[in-house]
């Protein structure tokens, strides 16, 4: 699982011919594509993957959905300021110009849907982290964590490929691939096999 989901992502980023950058931008690239591969590997991570996971112990692989949630959704919430940071070591624009420049270009598709993804996000988060405090059941709270993971994962796959300065066919098909098959995964469970949701027990 995690050749696949960290592995290859930064196998074909090092093949990557693109120009070379400084140290610090190459560690912010990365970061954010191990992070963002990660978060396309929660999907078989789930309860949603038993049949995947049979040689693994499915309360230790939710142990390590949850740590990898906890850990890579706040590097992805930081994401549009780690594009700005190396301002701070560069003569040229400010870093708080650049930033507000970042997240008003409002003609780009890709910085629309980059906004979204990273609200979208946030919501995943909270609620997440809010879960047994929330008034709805958890079976509820599983159907709303999954529908928001799908437009999380669409909008945001969209937007990495839309601007990502690494996404070359290679890499946007990589990751188009593992966003399409966490998210079939998830609808075979939750909308093929919803009757075996709904006779199933809330935890």
């Amino acid at each position: 699982m995690s050749l696949t989901f960290i592995g290859l992502p930064l196998l074909l980023w090092s093949l990557n011919d693109l120009p070379q950058r400084t140290a610090l931008k190459d560690s912010i690239s990365v970061l954010t594509i191990i992070a963002f591969s990660l978060m396309l590997g929660q999907f078989f991570l789930a309860r949603t993957s038993k049949n995947i996971l049979k040689d693994y112990n499915l309360t230790k692989a939710l142990k390590i959905h949850k740590l990898i949630g906890y850990i890579f959704v706040p590097i992805l919430l930081a994401h549009p300021f780690l594009i700005i940071f190396p301002r701070y070591f560069e003569a040229g624009i400010e870093p708080k110009e650049a930033f507000i420049t970042l997240i008003t270009t409002f003609e780009s598709p890709g910085v629309i849907l980059g906004i979204i993804a990273w609200c979208l996000m946030f919501i995943l988060g909270v609620t997440s982290l809010l879960r047994n405090k929330l008034p709805i059941k958890y079976k509820t709270w599983r159907v709303i964590h999954g529908i928001l993971s799908i437009m999380f994962i669409l909008i945001a796959t969209r937007h990495a490929i839309m601007l990502g300065r690494h996404m070359d066919r290679a890499m946007s098909i990589c990751m188009s691939i593992m966003a399409a098959g966490g998210i079939l995964l998830l609808l075979k469970t939750y909308i093929l096999k919803s009757s075996k949701i709904e006779g199933g027990t809330n935890e």
